[in-house]
């Protein structure tokens, strides 16, 4: 994630409990497991920030006319680049869902309002291809994908991950254990078959090892 804005009618939350949701929504988006490395978590996190708005003016489209503020809206907006909307809206929508339910509960008010009616909106955005500034120059995907594995990639160089499970092998490029079924993204490379999450990561390596994608080498 790049920017997460949660924009909140005025006096809904206190400044404390605006700090909680952002850190829970920073935290559970990064969430820390087995199939990550920890130095893309981290690398992630560098980059994710959380801004809470109390708009001054919030106008609802219903009728009759209410306030946002009772029972208190909630809209969020997530951004990401735009080729990993696809694939992280639907849990970045059901998770965001969550940690408002949750606030409001702690809250004292109703959290099943939240997913009963339209009082949270969730919008994931994705930002054009080119549209990332980072370090003073636009990034794009390849470029943001280099950013945030480049970490792990150095350490791995240095001490190689521990052996996989059987069937299954590390992404070199994330450190992400991948299953090698039928489904599986896979590349050949002096004669050593690796598996990617994605192909994103796929492709990262092909770019670096100088192996053309869809030749007698990788293995579609």
């Amino acid at each position: 994630m790049l920017l997460i804005e949660v924009f909140i009618p005025r006096d809904t939350l206190s400044e404390r409990e605006q700090r909680v949701l952002a850190r829970r929504l920073i935290d559970g988006l990064m969430v820390e497991d087995d199939s990550h490395a920890i130095e893309i978590i981290e690398a992630q996190r560098l980059l994710t920030q959380v801004l809470v708005h109390e708009p001054s003016t919030w106008v609802l489209g219903q009728r009759p006319a209410t306030a946002p503020s009772n029972p208190p809206r909630y809209l969020v907006r997530v951004t990401v680049p735009a080729s990993w909307r696809k694939d992280v809206a639907e849990h970045t929508v059901r998770f965001v869902t969550s940690v408002l339910a949750r606030t409001e509960r702690e809250a004292g008010r109703d959290p099943e309002r939240i997913v009963r009616e339209p009082h949270a909106v969730v919008l994931v955005d994705g930002v054009t291809e080119g549209g990332i500034g980072i370090h003073g120059r636009a990034m794009g995907t390849m470029e943001l994908t280099e950013l945030v594995s480049r970490p792990y990639r150095d350490r791995a160089a240095d001490s190689p991950a521990p052996e996989p499970e059987d069937g299954t092998v590390t992404d070199p490029i994330c450190g992400m254990s991948v299953t090698l079924d039928d489904n599986a993204l896979t590349l050949v490379h002096e004669g050593v078959r690796y598996g990617f999450c994605h192909g994103l990561c796929r492709r990262a390596f092909a770019d670096e090892h100088g192996v053309p994608l869809g030749s007698g080498s990788s293995d579609e």
